[in-house]
């Protein structure tokens, strides 16, 4: 319980390696996730060689910690491994349509936390990288990923340099509903995110971006409709060329 609560995203890590025993047994933690149906519809690329590194880096924003942690792992919806089990015994499998792009979706998912909090109880530091999915097209080639195989998320792993501090997140109330789903009314709104909008942090991005309030920071900052519809564009074309039907 106290590992889960005290997780930290670390971002600097020393050079010391991961043993192949400590990682091979976080990734078996991984394996043994819950999954759709024991299908585990997931697989994950471990990527040690600095020169691969260098060459995804600039697919996640060349944030240092791609290049500078031990361990890179690019964790991918894997239908394309189901697909050949099915050709090999004579069935046909047809799981390229939107659930089952969700369903794999969730085993990457599960999997990777999996990963992350085995890792963090070996002493080990991870931070997840969001950029995968904008970069998606760039990186399954990099990785040389066949059709029905999708990056979905990505994880540095290593020996914290440093342990900053914890994070903040929004109180209990803002998140657990019981029974049915509460919805929030504008004073309730307010309440629930007043401490965040209230650190001392908050106040700095609000004003080195010149906004208002924090929310617009993350709307038009941060997260731009422009950059989102983008990304969303791009990686629509690419699960077309994986082989999933959105509609």
């Amino acid at each position: 319980m106290e590992l889960l609560k005290n997780h930290r995203s670390i971002r600097g890590y020393l050079k010391t390696e991961i043993g192949n025993d400590v990682l091979n047994e976080i990734l078996e933690c991984g394996i043994r996730a819950s999954n759709t149906g024991n299908m585990q519809l997931c697989s994950v690329i471990v990527t040690e060689d600095p020169a691969k590194k260098k060459l995804l880096s600039p697919y996640h924003f060349n944030q240092p910690m791609v290049v500078n942690a031990p361990v890179l792992l690019t964790v991918c919806l894997d239908v394309n491994r189901f697909y050949k089990w099915c050709s090999v015994n004579n069935t046909r499998a047809d799981f390229q349509n939107l659930l089952w792009l969700l369903n794999g979706c969730v085993d990457a998912t599960v999997f990777a936390q999996n990963i992350c909090i085995a890792a963090e109880n070996r002493g080990l530091g991870i931070c997840y990288l969001g950029t995968t999915l904008y970069n998606a097209p760039e990186i399954a080639e990099v990785l040389k990923l066949p059709a029905g195989v999708v990056p979905i998320t990505a994880l540095t792993i290593g020996y914290p340099e440093s342990v900053p501090e914890l994070t903040d997140r929004l109180p209990f109330e803002a998140v657990v509903h019981y029974e049915e789903y509460s919805d929030f009314s504008d004073s309730r709104i307010r309440a629930l995110y007043k401490d965040k909008e209230n650190l001392e942090s908050s106040k700095r991005f609000v004003a080195e971006n010149g906004k208002e309030n924090l929310a617009q920071v993350y709307t038009e900052v941060r997260y731009k409709k422009e950059d989102s519809d983008f990304f969303s564009k791009k990686l629509i074309e690419f699960l077309t060329v994986q082989g999933f039907r959105l509609e």
